[in-house]
């Protein structure tokens, strides 16, 4: 080890899904959403002037914040806006869970939990999911320094009702609950209509997944104005300048076209519950999804053979090498004739099993 090294912070990094860059690639492997943007986005993106990127955007993000408030009824102190929900979600972690109590999340859930508290030195516990892979509510009620959840969790796509999570706010007055909300547009109710009654609620959203624009990171945050002063506190603590000219144009342009919006995702469900029951007639089972997105296992397959037979096809999904869930896959749901190409390639592969 070099003289240098023994101050390196060491940490597990977050491992992002595979981005081919070859051709001809069936990508459902990221969640992303197969559709293009709102036309509006289309337009406005091919007119901006090169001559605003000298500048710097405004710190505060004004043009966005005011336009995602206005959006979802709410204070223009009441959102946050980062750099894609990571960020978000990132800088949350450092404002609230600054307590010497453990912070909760599920022992199967969205793999940057643990490496954010590892990084920032937050002690956390990990309670385990049901046999069904179902949050068990009361394995959260009792002390702790917060709680994060995702409302659906990911990868195991399964939709929380309000009534849960209004439990845990009571259970947790004392807390910060972060509702990560990254698929909520494909399942059901917000937990949005309990801001009004619990300011120890923080919801996070992201522009990737509904919205079509994973590329370009537009993340946010609602919650009451004291949450959101503070966590404005922590960001201009590390980088005023975190959201580009043209990230905010696009994200305010994108909350304009709701039928546009609406239409996507009624698209992705509809061709979610066709996958379903296609993958069912496979020999697929898994939870009931709700996100955009499935996560199965074939009942005499193994997860990881199908994963490599499929990445030969060209065809990616995500497989997780981790206790409980080493044998299941989670499927993005693309276009129809995305998927058509995964089932005729699980059809061959199963076949030569």
């Amino acid at each position: 080890m070099k003289a240098w090294q023994k101050n390196v912070r060491r940490v597990k990094p977050y491992v992002a899904g595979e981005q081919p860059q070859q051709k001809d690639v069936v990508k459902l492997n990221t969640n992303e959403n197969p559709y293009p943007p709102a036309p509006g986005v289309q337009k406005l993106s091919e007119q901006f002037r090169t001559d605003i990127l000298k500048k710097y955007p405004d710190p505060d993000v004004k043009k966005l914040v005011y336009a995602l408030a206005d959006y979802h009824g709410l204070g223009h102190d009441q959102v946050f806006v980062g750099v894609g929900s990571d960020d978000v979600l990132s800088v949350a972690f450092l404002t609230f869970f600054a307590g010497k109590k453990p912070i909760l999340f599920p022992d199967i859930t969205y793999a940057f939990y643990p490496v954010w508290a590892s990084l920032y030195g937050i002690p956390f516990e990990t309670p385990g999911l049901d046999e069904n892979f179902r949050i068990r509510g009361e394995d959260y009620y009792r002390p702790n320094g917060g709680i994060v959840l995702p409302n659906p969790n990911a990868p195991t796509a399964i939709y929380e009702d309000l009534s849960f999570v209004e439990e845990l706010l009571k259970h947790n007055p004392e807390s910060m609950v972060i509702i990560d909300e990254a698929y909520v547009d494909f399942a059901g109710p917000s937990a949005l209509e309990l801001l009004k009654s619990y300011d120890n609620l923080l919801i996070t959203r992201t522009y990737s997944k509904s919205r079509a624009m994973a590329g370009m990171r537009i993340g946010y945050a609602m919650g009451c104005p004291e949450a959101i002063a503070a966590m404005n506190a922590v960001k201009a603590s590390i980088n005023s300048y975190t959201m580009s000219h043209i990230a905010i144009e696009l994200g305010v342009e994108a909350l304009k076209d709701e039928e546009y919006f609406e239409s996507v995702c009624r698209k992705i469900v509809d061709v979610r519950e066709e996958v379903k029951k296609r993958l069912a007639a496979l020999g697929f089972t898994g939870p009931d999804s709700r996100a955009n997105f499935v996560f199965v296992k074939h009942n005499s397959v193994a997860g990881e053979v199908i994963f490599q037979e499929l990445k030969k096809r060209n065809i990616y999904v995500r497989y997780f090498d981790k206790p409980r869930i080493n044998d299941y896959l989670r499927i993005t749901i693309g276009t129809p004739e995305e998927m058509e190409r995964l089932y005729q390639a699980l059809e061959e592969i199963l076949g030569k099993e």
